[in-house]
């Protein structure tokens, strides 16, 4: 299913809700059992904003988004991906969405594939530059200074930490009464803010240089080129000429958006999918090893370990 939406700067979710014949009840919009199920909701606080999505679908859906902002609305949209942990996820036949977190201007228009028996796990945030220079403003880091800053489109992204899940997790389970429900979520979306601009700081401080909607294109598609050929490390120069790059932009870009190099990407994308396949498909060490591309089961062990602090069998047994 394809669905066109124009944002006039209030978000898409009732617009995708109106579309797949969801059931709005108050703040809630449950997905029909004839399209899957779960929920999305959210709270809107003015120059704050955040929307919870945890939901499954049983066909794809694809949204084109284009975006009508208002004269001065100047909004940077954070989403943070599969952050939840949630019962649905122990169905086998469902998949868990891949868990970053992606900063980008409102003002980029985009296109959302949601691939069908996914589970949604997400929370996406919304909030005005204004804003965030009175929570970041004193923050000297060129990433942060971007993000506050810049006229030009950008968008970075970098993986989850512990204290966003352990966040997360306190906004999917709160229980507080309803008349505090606001006050409480406008505290953890602040929260959740903090540790994502905690993470950006870690980067190495290097100016950043603007990118051009198109440039963004490539390098997400050299992300997703990654992604799916995990057992075939990546040939630069190859790459690079897809992308429509020279070897040197490309690299600074991709690590500009990623936070590390290709190759580093590369292999902590590897290791992602060797944990999953360990926990979710209990394959044995060689049989995750091999997949992978890796023809030593001792290089694969050492690199995972770098990874993920254990050997994958202990992991494994975890």
């Amino acid at each position: 299913m394809k669905i066109s939406v124009i944002d006039q700067g209030s978000g898409v979710m009732f617009k995708f809700a109106e579309a797949i014949g969801a059931i709005v009840k108050g703040r809630f919009i449950y997905i029909p059992e004839s399209k899957g199920g779960g929920y999305i909701t959210g709270f809107n606080w003015g120059n704050l904003r955040m929307m919870i999505r945890n939901y499954h679908l049983n066909e794809e859906v694809t949204i084109e988004r284009r975006n009508e902002l208002a004269e001065g609305q100047d909004d940077v949209v954070i989403m943070l991906s599969g952050v939840f942990t949630s019962a649905s996820k122990n169905k086998e036949q469902l998949l868990r969405e891949r868990a970053n977190v992606i900063i980008c201007k409102h003002a980029v228009s985009s296109v959302m594939d949601m691939p069908s028996n996914t589970i949604f796990e997400s929370v996406t945030i919304a909030v005005s530059r204004h804003y965030l220079r009175s929570l970041f403003g004193e923050v000297k880091h060129p990433v942060i200074e971007s993000i506050l800053e810049a006229k030009d489109n950008f968008v970075f992204e970098t993986g989850v930490s512990s204290e966003i899940i352990k966040t997360a997790g306190e906004i999917q389970n709160q229980s507080i009464p309803e008349s505090f429900e606001s006050h409480y979520y406008k505290l953890k979306c602040e929260e959740m803010l903090c540790y994502v601009f905690a993470l950006l700081i870690q980067r190495e401080p290097v100016p950043t240089s603007n990118m051009h909607i198109d440039d963004i294109k490539a390098i997400y598609n050299i992300k997703f080129l990654l992604e799916s050929h995990l057992n075939e490390s990546p040939n630069i120069a190859s790459l690079a000429v897809e992308a429509r790059m020279s070897e040197p932009k490309l690299r600074k870009l991709f690590k500009q958006t990623f936070g590390k190099g290709v190759f580093e990407y590369y292999q902590s994308l590897r290791m992602q999918e060797a944990a999953r396949l360990l926990k979710e498909k209990r394959l044995t060490v060689s049989e995750v090893g091999y997949q992978l591309g890796f023809t030593n089961l001792s290089h694969f062990s050492r690199v995972f370990e770098q990874h993920l602090g254990m050997k994958p069998k202990k992991y494994s047994m975890d």
